[in-house]
């Protein structure tokens, strides 16, 4: 068995140091591979969104207020980014995932469970040790399948910088 790098010292969890496990992912990397679960259990890979850009919304759990405004307002901004995939990532199970974007009328992102063996997680290096949740995060995945924005959110609890990836995804679709 592999033990996924540790890393301390990138987010806090209610104020207090967490370590996240897998790599650093950095702008201009190729995006990682991973296979999630969708509110079906179909797999959900990079592969799927091929060719189009994505914006990879990664949260602890759907059903928390930070978590909820998060996939709100990329559900909102989705409307406004033509061929531009978002999908919210979360260790949630399928089940209540497919339940809060009923209940949320939630239509222009998809999410995607993590919960089975952590890929996303893991790859992304979200992944955090103390509580297997995923840590707040956002990237931006360019059609060519390379790394155009990474942001780590400090405090797990505090919300990403979400103007920052909306430009990222509209500079990319551009091109």
């Amino acid at each position: 068995m592999t033990v996924a790098l540790e890393r301390a010292g990138v987010t806090t969890f209610r104020g207090r140091p967490v370590t996240l496990l897998g790599p650093e992912v950095r702008v201009g990397d190729p995006a990682p591979a991973f296979t999630t679960l969708a509110n079906d259990f179909s797999p959900v890979d990079l592969a799927a969104s091929a060719g189009t850009v994505r914006i990879l919304s990664v949260v602890p759990s759907l059903d928390t207020g930070v978590c909820d405004q998060q996939t709100r307002r990329f559900n909102e901004e989705a409307a406004a980014l033509p061929g531009v995939t978002v999908l919210t990532i979360s260790v949630d199970l399928p089940f209540a995932q497919a339940r809060w974007c009923g209940a949320a009328g939630i239509e222009g992102v998809r999410t995607a469970s993590d919960h089975r063996d952590l890929s996303f997680g893991l790859a992304y290096g979200v992944v955090i040790a103390e509580f297997r949740l995923l840590a707040r995060a956002v990237f931006v995945v360019d059609a060519q399948d390379r790394v155009v924005h990474v942001e780590y959110v400090r405090e797990v609890g505090e919300h990403p910088r979400y103007d920052e990836a909306i430009a990222a995804a509209r500079s990319a679709s551009s091109r």
